[in-house]
């Protein structure tokens, strides 16, 4: 007797409504048989409410299993059935590297304001900013307010107690002469000497230095300004070859970072990461946030990367030799709680397969990747897209 499939398949919704339509009247009943679940709810009867709870699953589960056995027959006589289509992967073992994520500034040592040492005019600035200066290179001169002159009196002074004292000494080992005429000339010599060293050693202050290659990112003051000692700003002077990121970092990380360890520094304003080492541990535990201070060493060969830039430091806190990882979005909950993913069970060589639910155990997340410590496998195969909208022990069709 052959089976009449289109008739089937066209009444198929109408088998459910009248397969279900008396379960529904039962569960809905007049008053005289049950109580509908307005009339359960209003009276607060905690017993009852459990009952009509109980009651009403249990009619959902029969239907279930009903449309199972319906489905289970459309498969059988429907050689031409639309199963959903999915994306598998195989699973293979691999490095899984967690990292733990910390904000943190570009910054350099090498990043100052120049202040003046002399009080007065400030006179011949030679840079302007932008420009690029070498260490001792001259930036500016401070009008010395007349101690060149003084400065050239005393050095004639200077040449002339150096004469006297010279003649002195050979007099002196020819034992010509008191010993005192000796003592006061080199006495008076010594002295003209520390004055004119003083006095060089203030003329050179006079002079604004670089104090080390860079650029001169600032000019503060003009020319013509009056300046004082640690009052006054004259220019910024920064270095962009010695750079480093430094972060504030959880002290829970202590046992797991030290001088040395490798990590990765992405800096977003530049679209750029960079793998480095962390050149420096702090000491001190901040009471305040409890954490402590870190430094990592960054190259900056074009010049990209600019002091008080964010940076984001990656610690790596785990690492797994032949671990097993999948996208994290394969994952879902069950009712209980339950991590599930649908693998495929192939049959022969087809590109179609049955899906089974497995319980998973999972570890640590990274970029969307999830490793996986019990319910799979190497060589398995995963179903990835369209997994949420299966069940367990539905027959699917996957991309090759």
């Amino acid at each position: 007797m052959k089976t009449n499939l289109p008739f089937i398949q066209k009444n198929m919704k109408k088998f459910i409504l009248l397969f279900g339509l008396p379960l529904v009247l039962i569960s809905c009943g007049g008053d005289a048989e049950t109580k509908s679940i307005d009339e359960v709810l209003e009276s607060e009867d905690l017993s009852q409410i459990r009952a009509k709870k109980s009651e009403l699953s249990t009619e959902q589960a029969q239907i279930a299993e009903q449309i199972d056995r319906l489905d289970e027959a459309i498969k059988k006589l429907d050689k031409n059935r639309r199963m959903d289509l999915v994306n598998v992967h195989t699973i293979q073992d691999t490095l899984f590297k967690h990292y733990a994520e910390v904000q943190g500034n570009v910054a350099t040592d090498e990043n100052i304001i120049i202040y003046p040492e002399f009080s007065g005019i400030l006179t011949d600035v030679r840079v302007n900013e932008g420009d690029m200066v070498s260490k001792g290179q001259v930036l500016a001169r401070i009008d010395d307010g007349g101690l060149q002159n003084e400065l050239a009196q005393l050095e004639a002074q200077e040449r002339l107690a150096k004469t006297t004292y010279e003649r002195q000494e050979r007099l002196w080992e020819q034992n010509i002469g008191s010993e005192m005429q000796y003592l006061q000339a080199k006495t008076n010599y010594e002295s003209l000497q520390s004055s004119v060293n003083r006095l060089k050693s203030q003329l050179d202050k006079t002079v604004v230095r670089a104090p080390f290659s860079g650029v001169v990112d600032d000019v503060i003051s003009e020319q013509g300004e009056v300046v004082n000692p640690g009052q006054n700003q004259l220019f910024r002077i920064i270095s962009l070859d010695n750079m480093y990121v430094e972060a504030d970092v959880p002290e829970n990380y202590l046992s797991k970072i030290s001088k040395g360890t490798e990590v990765k520094v992405n800096i977003g304003s530049v679209g750029r990461e960079f793998e480095g080492k962390i050149s420096q541990v702090g000491n001190n535990i901040n009471p305040n946030n409890r954490t402590f201070r870190i430094e990592v060493a960054v190259p900056n060969e074009k010049g990209l990367i600019k002091p008080n830039q964010i940076a984001t430091i990656k610690l790596n806190d785990y690492t797994s030799e032949n671990a097993i990882v999948i996208p994290e979005s394969s994952i879902q909950k069950n009712a209980q709680g339950e991590n599930i993913v649908y693998v495929l069970e192939q049959e022969n060589d087809k590109n179609f397969g049955v899906a089974k639910k497995v319980v998973v155990e999972t570890g640590l997340v990274y970029n969307d990747s999830i490793e996986i410590k019990k319910g799979l496998e190497s060589g398995q195969i995963l179903i990835t897209d369209g997994a949420k909208n299966i069940r367990d022990g539905q027959e699917v069709k996957f991309r090759k």
